[in-house]
Protein backbone atom coordinates (compact mmCIF):
# COMPACT_ATOMS: atom_id res chain seq x y z
CA UNK A 1 0.00 0.00 0.00
CA UNK A 2 1.25 3.47 -0.76
CA UNK A 3 -0.13 6.51 0.55
CA UNK A 4 1.18 10.25 0.09
CA UNK A 5 1.41 12.46 2.80
CA UNK A 6 0.48 16.46 2.53
CA UNK A 7 1.98 18.61 4.12
CA UNK A 8 0.91 21.73 5.99
CA UNK A 9 1.91 25.17 7.04
CA UNK A 10 0.36 26.30 10.14
CA UNK A 11 1.09 29.74 11.53
CA UNK A 12 -0.12 31.29 14.70
CA UNK A 13 0.59 35.02 16.84
CA UNK A 14 0.98 35.60 20.14
CA UNK A 15 -1.06 38.99 21.75
CA UNK A 16 2.31 41.38 20.97
CA UNK A 17 2.06 41.96 17.03
CA UNK A 18 -0.89 40.33 15.58
CA UNK A 19 -1.10 42.96 12.68
CA UNK A 20 2.21 41.78 11.53
CA UNK A 21 1.50 38.05 11.49
CA UNK A 22 -1.61 39.01 9.87
CA UNK A 23 0.68 40.44 7.16
CA UNK A 24 2.75 37.76 6.56
CA UNK A 25 0.20 35.24 6.51
CA UNK A 26 -1.47 37.51 3.66
CA UNK A 27 1.89 37.09 1.80
CA UNK A 28 1.77 33.78 2.15
CA UNK A 29 -1.73 33.19 0.84
CA UNK A 30 -2.64 31.38 4.66
CA UNK A 31 -5.05 32.26 7.43
CA UNK A 32 -3.84 33.02 10.43
CA UNK A 33 -4.54 30.25 12.87
CA UNK A 34 -6.54 31.26 16.01
CA UNK A 35 -4.58 30.38 19.30
CA UNK A 36 -7.63 30.78 21.49
CA UNK A 37 -5.20 32.14 24.26
CA UNK A 38 -6.86 32.43 27.34
CA UNK A 39 -5.90 34.89 30.65
CA UNK A 40 -7.09 33.89 33.72
CA UNK A 41 -7.70 36.17 36.92
CA UNK A 42 -4.00 35.44 38.88
CA UNK A 43 -2.22 36.52 35.10
CA UNK A 44 -1.57 32.61 34.44
CA UNK A 45 -2.36 32.09 30.02
CA UNK A 46 -3.44 28.66 28.28
CA UNK A 47 -3.50 28.69 24.70
CA UNK A 48 -5.59 26.04 22.82
CA UNK A 49 -5.56 25.87 19.33
CA UNK A 50 -9.10 25.95 17.58
CA UNK A 51 -7.60 22.95 15.10
CA UNK A 52 -6.15 20.69 14.54
CA UNK A 53 -1.81 20.83 14.02
CA UNK A 54 -0.74 17.32 13.92
CA UNK A 55 1.72 16.98 11.39
CA UNK A 56 2.09 20.07 10.41
CA UNK A 57 4.51 22.63 9.87
CA UNK A 58 3.75 24.97 12.60
CA UNK A 59 5.35 28.55 12.78
CA UNK A 60 4.62 30.00 16.31
CA UNK A 61 5.56 34.51 15.30
CA UNK A 62 5.94 36.68 18.63
CA UNK A 63 8.12 39.81 18.54
CA UNK A 64 9.12 40.28 22.31
CA UNK A 65 7.59 43.42 23.89
CA UNK A 66 5.98 44.75 26.18
CA UNK A 67 2.45 46.38 25.41
CA UNK A 68 -1.33 46.70 26.35
CA UNK A 69 -0.04 46.29 30.13
CA UNK A 70 1.54 43.01 29.27
CA UNK A 71 5.56 43.03 29.73
CA UNK A 72 8.51 41.54 27.34
CA UNK A 73 8.56 38.49 30.00
CA UNK A 74 4.75 37.85 29.56
CA UNK A 75 5.26 38.13 25.33
CA UNK A 76 8.22 35.43 25.56
CA UNK A 77 6.46 33.46 27.84
CA UNK A 78 3.35 33.82 25.92
CA UNK A 79 5.02 32.41 23.19
CA UNK A 80 7.17 29.58 25.08
CA UNK A 81 3.09 28.09 25.93
CA UNK A 82 1.66 28.42 22.33
CA UNK A 83 5.50 26.53 21.11
CA UNK A 84 4.87 23.47 24.16
CA UNK A 85 1.05 23.40 23.51
CA UNK A 86 1.79 23.12 19.06
CA UNK A 87 4.57 20.09 20.29
CA UNK A 88 1.78 18.32 22.63
CA UNK A 89 -0.82 18.37 19.77
CA UNK A 90 1.55 16.30 17.39
CA UNK A 91 2.98 19.03 15.27
CA UNK A 92 5.50 17.46 12.81
CA UNK A 93 8.17 20.73 13.08
CA UNK A 94 7.42 24.14 15.32
CA UNK A 95 9.70 27.42 14.40
CA UNK A 96 9.89 30.29 16.85
CA UNK A 97 9.49 33.10 14.78
CA UNK A 98 10.91 36.35 16.79
CA UNK A 99 10.62 39.40 14.54
CA UNK A 100 12.72 41.03 17.58
CA UNK A 101 14.55 38.30 19.97
CA UNK A 102 14.24 39.77 23.61
CA UNK A 103 17.22 40.39 25.84
CA UNK A 104 19.30 39.78 22.87
CA UNK A 105 22.04 42.77 24.61
CA UNK A 106 22.36 40.00 27.17
CA UNK A 107 24.52 37.99 24.83
CA UNK A 108 28.12 37.79 27.05
CA UNK A 109 28.65 38.67 30.51
CA UNK A 110 30.26 41.86 30.46
CA UNK A 111 31.04 42.03 33.85
CA UNK A 112 31.57 40.22 36.94
CA UNK A 113 27.90 37.77 38.11
CA UNK A 114 25.73 38.43 35.14
CA UNK A 115 23.73 36.09 33.49
CA UNK A 116 23.65 35.27 29.75
CA UNK A 117 20.05 36.03 29.28
CA UNK A 118 19.88 35.32 25.32
CA UNK A 119 21.24 32.12 26.05
CA UNK A 120 18.86 31.04 28.54
CA UNK A 121 15.84 31.74 26.00
CA UNK A 122 16.78 30.00 23.20
CA UNK A 123 17.46 27.03 25.84
CA UNK A 124 13.81 27.60 26.65
CA UNK A 125 12.39 27.42 23.14
CA UNK A 126 14.51 24.33 22.75
CA UNK A 127 12.65 23.00 25.75
CA UNK A 128 9.43 23.80 25.05
CA UNK A 129 9.62 21.85 21.46
CA UNK A 130 10.90 24.49 18.97
CA UNK A 131 13.10 22.81 16.29
CA UNK A 132 14.31 26.07 14.43
CA UNK A 133 14.14 29.73 15.00
CA UNK A 134 13.55 32.52 13.01
CA UNK A 135 14.79 36.01 13.36
CA UNK A 136 15.47 39.79 12.19
CA UNK A 137 18.32 41.39 12.74
CA UNK A 138 19.54 39.90 16.00
CA UNK A 139 21.73 42.23 18.27
CA UNK A 140 24.76 40.19 17.97
CA UNK A 141 25.16 37.32 15.25
CA UNK A 142 26.54 35.32 17.89
CA UNK A 143 22.41 34.61 19.34
CA UNK A 144 22.51 32.44 16.43
CA UNK A 145 25.13 29.57 18.36
CA UNK A 146 22.64 29.51 21.35
CA UNK A 147 19.71 27.92 19.79
CA UNK A 148 20.44 24.08 19.27
CA UNK A 149 19.13 24.20 15.75
CA UNK A 150 18.89 25.60 12.21
CA UNK A 151 18.45 29.39 12.71
CA UNK A 152 17.58 31.39 10.13
CA UNK A 153 19.21 35.25 10.60
CA UNK A 154 16.83 37.77 8.52
CA UNK A 155 17.69 41.36 7.96
CA UNK A 156 15.50 44.06 6.78
CA UNK A 157 18.44 45.74 5.21
CA UNK A 158 17.09 44.99 1.67
CA UNK A 159 13.84 47.27 2.79
CA UNK A 160 15.83 50.15 4.01
CA UNK A 161 18.28 50.42 1.24
CA UNK A 162 15.17 50.68 -1.35
CA UNK A 163 13.79 53.36 0.89
CA UNK A 164 17.14 55.29 0.74
CA UNK A 165 17.68 54.72 -3.19
CA UNK A 166 14.01 56.18 -3.55
CA UNK A 167 13.99 59.32 -1.01
CA UNK A 168 18.07 59.99 -0.22
CA UNK A 169 20.15 62.22 -2.73
CA UNK A 170 23.19 61.04 -4.40
CA UNK A 171 26.38 60.39 -2.18
CA UNK A 172 24.99 59.76 1.36
CA UNK A 173 26.67 58.91 4.10
CA UNK A 174 25.99 55.65 6.08
CA UNK A 175 27.24 56.38 9.39
CA UNK A 176 27.54 53.77 12.58
CA UNK A 177 26.75 54.72 15.86
CA UNK A 178 29.61 52.85 17.57
CA UNK A 179 32.43 50.39 16.07
CA UNK A 180 30.28 47.47 16.12
CA UNK A 181 28.40 48.09 13.88
CA UNK A 182 30.90 49.58 10.90
CA UNK A 183 30.98 46.63 8.87
CA UNK A 184 27.08 46.26 9.02
CA UNK A 185 27.46 50.28 7.39
CA UNK A 186 30.24 48.79 5.03
CA UNK A 187 27.52 46.21 3.84
CA UNK A 188 24.96 48.48 3.12
CA UNK A 189 27.19 51.27 1.46
CA UNK A 190 28.33 48.88 -0.88
CA UNK A 191 24.68 47.72 -1.70
CA UNK A 192 24.33 51.11 -2.36
CA UNK A 193 27.11 52.13 -4.62
CA UNK A 194 24.51 53.32 -7.16
CA UNK A 195 23.97 56.14 -4.94
CA UNK A 196 28.09 56.83 -4.11
CA UNK A 197 27.28 56.20 -0.85
CA UNK A 198 30.52 56.90 1.77
CA UNK A 199 30.81 55.61 5.18
CA UNK A 200 31.43 56.61 8.72
CA UNK A 201 31.64 55.76 12.13
CA UNK A 202 31.28 57.30 15.61
CA UNK A 203 33.32 56.79 18.74
CA UNK A 204 31.45 56.63 21.46
CA UNK A 205 31.50 55.70 25.57
CA UNK A 206 29.55 54.40 27.97
CA UNK A 207 30.36 55.21 31.85
CA UNK A 208 30.74 52.17 33.45
CA UNK A 209 28.21 51.44 35.37
CA UNK A 210 25.35 53.62 34.11
CA UNK A 211 22.91 51.81 31.87
CA UNK A 212 20.77 53.90 29.32
CA UNK A 213 24.11 56.38 29.12
CA UNK A 214 26.09 57.02 26.26
CA UNK A 215 28.65 60.15 25.02
CA UNK A 216 29.45 60.73 21.66
CA UNK A 217 32.93 61.59 21.30
CA UNK A 218 33.63 62.10 17.53
CA UNK A 219 33.59 61.48 14.11
CA UNK A 220 35.39 58.98 11.93
CA UNK A 221 34.85 59.84 7.77
CA UNK A 222 33.91 62.90 6.16
CA UNK A 223 30.55 64.16 6.72
CA UNK A 224 30.56 67.94 6.03
CA UNK A 225 28.12 69.31 3.64
CA UNK A 226 26.83 65.62 3.09
CA UNK A 227 23.38 63.63 4.44
CA UNK A 228 24.04 61.54 6.87
CA UNK A 229 22.22 58.26 7.78
CA UNK A 230 22.46 56.35 11.39
CA UNK A 231 22.07 52.95 10.62
CA UNK A 232 21.51 51.15 14.00
CA UNK A 233 19.67 47.16 15.14
CA UNK A 234 17.60 49.14 17.56
CA UNK A 235 16.46 52.20 19.26
CA UNK A 236 15.32 51.86 22.72
CA UNK A 237 15.87 54.88 24.83
CA UNK A 238 17.10 56.69 21.87
CA UNK A 239 20.34 58.24 23.41
CA UNK A 240 22.75 56.91 20.93
CA UNK A 241 20.69 58.25 18.21
CA UNK A 242 20.49 61.62 19.70
CA UNK A 243 23.82 61.78 20.45
CA UNK A 244 25.40 60.95 17.13
CA UNK A 245 22.86 63.25 15.55
CA UNK A 246 24.00 65.97 17.56
CA UNK A 247 27.67 65.53 16.81
CA UNK A 248 27.10 65.13 13.25
CA UNK A 249 25.56 68.33 12.84
CA UNK A 250 28.32 69.97 14.42
CA UNK A 251 31.21 68.29 12.03
CA UNK A 252 29.35 69.87 9.46
CA UNK A 253 26.72 67.11 7.99
CA UNK A 254 23.66 69.20 6.11
CA UNK A 255 21.12 66.93 7.61
CA UNK A 256 20.69 64.08 9.77
CA UNK A 257 18.36 60.37 9.03
CA UNK A 258 18.27 57.30 11.77
CA UNK A 259 16.89 54.06 10.49
CA UNK A 260 16.60 51.10 12.19
CA UNK A 261 14.87 47.58 12.32
CA UNK A 262 13.60 47.47 16.01
CA UNK A 263 11.89 50.68 17.38
CA UNK A 264 11.50 49.57 21.08
CA UNK A 265 11.37 53.43 22.13
CA UNK A 266 11.17 52.97 25.45
CA UNK A 267 11.35 55.50 28.91
CA UNK A 268 12.50 58.90 27.26
CA UNK A 269 12.96 58.13 23.77
CA UNK A 270 10.27 60.00 22.36
CA UNK A 271 10.57 62.78 24.23
CA UNK A 272 14.04 62.82 23.08
CA UNK A 273 13.34 62.07 19.63
CA UNK A 274 10.97 64.94 19.23
CA UNK A 275 13.13 67.38 20.31
CA UNK A 276 16.58 65.99 18.42
CA UNK A 277 17.93 67.22 15.21
CA UNK A 278 16.71 64.18 12.83
CA UNK A 279 14.44 65.13 9.41
CA UNK A 280 13.63 61.38 9.82
CA UNK A 281 13.28 58.45 11.79
CA UNK A 282 13.03 55.35 9.75
CA UNK A 283 11.82 52.09 11.09
CA UNK A 284 10.20 48.67 10.55
CA UNK A 285 7.26 47.00 11.71
CA UNK A 286 9.21 43.96 13.44
CA UNK A 287 7.31 45.80 16.93
CA UNK A 288 3.94 47.31 16.72
CA UNK A 289 4.13 51.14 17.08
CA UNK A 290 1.23 52.42 19.80
CA UNK A 291 -0.55 55.74 18.99
CA UNK A 292 1.37 57.68 21.68
CA UNK A 293 4.33 56.80 20.21
CA UNK A 294 3.64 57.93 16.72
CA UNK A 295 5.59 61.04 15.77
CA UNK A 296 5.97 63.32 12.65
CA UNK A 297 9.51 62.28 12.18
CA UNK A 298 8.71 58.67 12.24
CA UNK A 299 8.05 56.53 9.17
CA UNK A 300 7.35 53.16 9.09
CA UNK A 301 8.35 50.18 6.70
CA UNK A 302 7.19 46.66 6.32
CA UNK A 303 9.12 43.41 6.63
CA UNK A 304 6.45 41.26 6.42
CA UNK A 305 7.10 40.12 2.67
CA UNK A 306 10.76 39.18 3.58
CA UNK A 307 9.77 36.94 6.72
CA UNK A 308 6.75 35.68 4.52
CA UNK A 309 9.13 34.54 1.72
CA UNK A 310 11.73 33.04 4.85
CA UNK A 311 8.76 30.81 6.16
CA UNK A 312 7.89 29.83 2.40
CA UNK A 313 11.52 29.09 1.91
CA UNK A 314 11.64 27.06 5.64
CA UNK A 315 8.28 24.93 4.46
CA UNK A 316 9.70 24.28 1.30
CA UNK A 317 12.74 23.25 2.00
CA UNK A 318 14.67 25.71 -0.07
CA UNK A 319 17.31 28.01 0.65
CA UNK A 320 16.67 30.94 3.29
CA UNK A 321 19.89 33.10 2.20
CA UNK A 322 18.98 33.01 -1.34
CA UNK A 323 16.51 35.52 -0.78
CA UNK A 324 19.34 38.26 0.35
CA UNK A 325 22.25 36.97 -2.10
CA UNK A 326 23.55 34.40 0.26
CA UNK A 327 24.22 37.70 2.72
CA UNK A 328 21.21 37.19 5.57
CA UNK A 329 23.98 36.61 8.43
CA UNK A 330 24.88 39.48 10.12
Amino acid sequence: MEKVTTKKLAIYSGRTHPALAEEVATHLGQALGDPNIVQFANGEIRPRFGESVRGSDVFIMQSHYGVDGRSVNDSIMEQLTMIDAAYRASAKRITAVCPFYGYARQDRKAEGREPITARLIADMFKAAGAKRMISVDLHSGQIQGFFEGPVDHLTAAPVLETYIRAQAPDSPVIVSPDSGRIKVAERMAQHLNDCEADIAFIYKRRPKGQANVVEAKEVIGDVKGRLCIVTDDMIDTGGTIVSAAEILLKRGATEVWAMATHGVLSGPAIDRLKNAPLSRLVLTNTLPLPPEKQIPQIEVLSVAEIIAEALSAVFDDTSVSEIFGGENMA
